[in-house]
């Protein structure tokens, strides 16, 4: 099958790629934006999962190319098919605003950590592997328990530091914004095998290479771009956390379940909300539907929240379900208001996982950010910016503002840092 992507061109996928795109676990995918609720600042951010998944494949195959130039004789074009096949896969159980739920209210456990993956391989999805052939070398690429092992390098081309997933989703997610950064496709030539591992090549005949390097930061510089421009966009962040609560609420009530949101796509789980019959669920999913959205009423940031009680706060507030709802209980009661027009938001400290990709250099295999490698200084500096970038949140209504900003900064002993009232 040939298809037309906008952001790679022409991706020519096998009859076994073909096969498994046309799955209805893979066709569900078509129904759950890759940015969750970031089209409502960037409206062109409608691109899906599925389309993201697409694009994974065409990076991975040249991924597996570019180790080919680098020396990597032993890749038989069996393994390339189920890198293939485990690139569309990487997603396959995303449930609709899965960042959310999952990393950012913490309702569920990851979708490439939990059990999801595990009971489509032992169902439908896992029936079709084996028909082609392919389901215990795949289930080994998706991290799977299989009797079939694989190369680790082929294993960090679907899930690795820097690999096809992020190489895919860095472009993808800048095109459909309208934001005009990208990255070099000289990266595709950096990388290499080193110890079964997948590793990014920074030096040539013995000497270290600074384009290559400068390529690598070039990417992780447009990884913090992205971060702070669209994934932590404040009205990104308050839909999300609304429908996050929404979900929480329906959750509580034995109105929806997890295996549920595998059948749901956006649309239809926010609509499923709105209908729910549990009014404080109902009511958040109407607002966010309508764009009728919470505004700031507290916020801090790093600025005037010293680490350790931003880790008590992560612990209490984004870990701990529980703790979050009496705070939001207590903030209702306070300010005289539902239960669903207060939204903690708590993210867990940012951390810019990227950085730690190992790198080959004439001094042999390192991390990128290693105290003592040439890019400490540079990858630190950007580590800092990310870490800068969390923000504590407390959503109300618009009337409810300036009490908010006053409440909350007695309750959390921390005065709010915004000053602007065009909130």
């Amino acid at each position: 099958m040939l298809l037309r992507d906008p952001i790679h061109g022409d991706i020519e996928l096998s009859s076994v790629e073909t096969a498994v795109l046309d799955l209805p676990v893979m066709q569900r995918l078509r129904g759950i934006k890759q940015l969750g609720t970031a089209h409502l600042v960037y409206p062109g951010a409608l691109h899906t999962r599925f389309d993201h998944s697409i694009g994974v494949c065409a990076v991975a195959h040249r991924i597996v190319t570019g180790l080919r130039r680098s020396g990597v004789q032993n890749i038989p074009a069996e393994l390339e098919e189920a890198i293939g096949v485990a690139a569309l896969l990487h997603d396959v159980t995303h449930v609709p605003f899965g960042h959310t739920l999952e990393d950012e209210r913490r309702l569920f456990a990851r979708h490439d950590k939990g059990s999801r993956l595990a009971d489509m391989f032992a169902g439908e999805l896992g029936d079709a592997l084996t028909r082609l052939g392919i389901r215990d070398v795949v289930a080994s690429l998706l991290g799977q328990p299989s009797p079939q092992g694989v190369p680790r390098w082929a294993q960090d081309i679907v899930s690795g530091s820097i690999d096809a997933d992020l190489l895919d989703y860095l472009r993808r997610d800048s095109f459909f914004t309208g934001l005009s950064h990208n990255y070099d496709d000289r990266i595709f030539r950096c990388f290499a095998e080193h110890d079964d591992r997948l590793v990014i090549r920074l030096s040539k005949h013995g000497m270290d290479r600074p384009d290559a390097r400068s390529e690598i930061i070039g990417v992780l510089r447009l990884r913090y771009f992205l971060t702070e421009r669209v994934y932590y966009h404040h009205t990104k962040v308050v839909a999300g956390a609304m429908i996050s609560k929404a979900v929480e609420i329906a959750l509580d009530n034995g109105v929806l379940a997890e295996s549920d949101l595998l059948e749901l796509n956006d649309w239809t789980l926010l609509e499923r909300l709105a209908r729910c019959g549990v009014a404080n669920a109902a009511a958040l999913a109407r607002r966010t539907l309508n764009r009728d959205l919470l505004k700031r009423g507290y916020v801090v940031s790093g600025r005037s929240v010293p680490l350790a009680l931003r880790k008590e706060w992560v612990t209490r507030y984004h870990k701990s379900r529980t703790q979050r709802a009496q705070a939001e209980a207590e903030l209702a009661e306070k300010l005289n208001l539902p239960f669903a027009d207060i939204v903690l938001y708590c993210p867990a400290l940012s951390a810019m996982k990227e950085a730690a990709v190992p790198v080959e250099t004439s001094r042999g295999v390192e991390s990128l950010n290693a105290p003592d490698s040439g890019t400490f200084a540079e990858i630190g500096a950007l580590q800092d910016r990310y870490a800068d970038l969390w923000r504590f949140y407390v959503f109300v209504p618009a009337h409810a503002v300036g009490r908010a900003a006053q409440i909350a900064s007695e309750m959390f002993q921390t005065p709010c840092e915004l000053t602007s009232r065009h909130v």
